[in-house]
């Protein structure tokens, strides 16, 4: 499906893919071939039992009710909804979800405004709990603390219920499915995911720190092949100015990025 993204994000992600990047233009493709798939879930912090329990049953309902289903669509495929989020929400207690607003569609900012996937469902289930929410933007892999240590609430970011995480904290029933892909230059000689594990391979593969898919990559092919990078954004950078030869990432971000540079 063709992810739809505003004009103005468009041209955000253009400007900062190609920063840096000369005269030279650069054509990006995503590998046909996926690397990983995987379900999303939002965190809690361990003790934190009985909001885990209201945020499950919250996603029940609006799984049930098409809410889930239609916000997923506004992002990917481009079927607007005329749901409203939030209307009534000043005053209330706050719900704070942590996320890193650097994830379109599951979360970016749009006229200073975080917006996505994940933005519309926090917003759902805040509106089902009868609370205020309040997205609060950080590095990924600080996540995981803040939801640790009552910094947030939740978090939600496109994060992937894995065994290591589940050490650390606990997980919703799931909302969404991912997949991790390859984003390669259009001449690469990389052409299918198996070239990475080829028999004296040594491309360098660029991550988004503490994702699920820098975590896979530096365990499939060592740390000194993996480049790890605050955002996918400045991962897909470093791609387009040379500095590694591929990206692993989620699919729908993938998408986004390949589409600005490609313009």
């Amino acid at each position: 499906m063709k992810k739809v993204l505003s004009l103005v994000m468009i041209c955000v992600l253009a400007v900062a893919v190609l920063a840096g990047c000369g005269s030279e233009k650069v054509t990006l493709k995503i590998l046909d071939t996926e690397y990983a798939d995987e379900d999303y879930a939002i965190c809690v912090a361990k003790e934190n039992t009985e909001l885990l329990d209201k945020i499950n049953a919250a996603l029940e309902e609006i799984k049930a009710d098409g809410t889930a289903d239609k916000i997923v669509n506004k992002y990917i495929s481009g079927q607007a909804h005329d749901l409203t989020f939030q209307a009534n929400a000043e005053g209330k207690e706050e719900l704070h979800m942590a996320t890193n607003a650097q994830f379109p569609p599951y979360e970016y900012y749009e006229d200073n405004k975080i917006v996505g996937i994940d933005a519309e469902m926090a917003a759902a289930i805040a509106d089902k709990l009868d609370m205020k929410l309040v997205i609060d933007d950080m590095e990924f892999d600080a996540i995981i603390t803040a939801v640790q240590t009552g910094k947030a609430d939740m978090g939600m970011a496109g994060m992937t219920v894995t065994e290591d995480r589940l050490q650390n904290i606990n997980f919703s029933n799931t909302y969404a499915k991912g997949v991790q892909v390859v984003i390669v230059p259009q001449d690469s000689k990389i052409q299918t995911v198996d070239d990475l594990y080829a028999e004296g391979a040594s491309y360098l593969i660029g991550t988004q720190r503490g994702t699920t898919g820098d975590i896979y990559a530096e365990e499939d092919f060592g740390a000194e092949r993996v480049m790890k990078y605050s955002s996918g954004n400045e991962a897909v950078q470093a791609l387009v100015t040379g500095k590694v030869d591929c990206v692993i990432i989620d699919s729908e971000p993938a998408k986004a990025y390949v589409e600005a540079n490609n313009q």
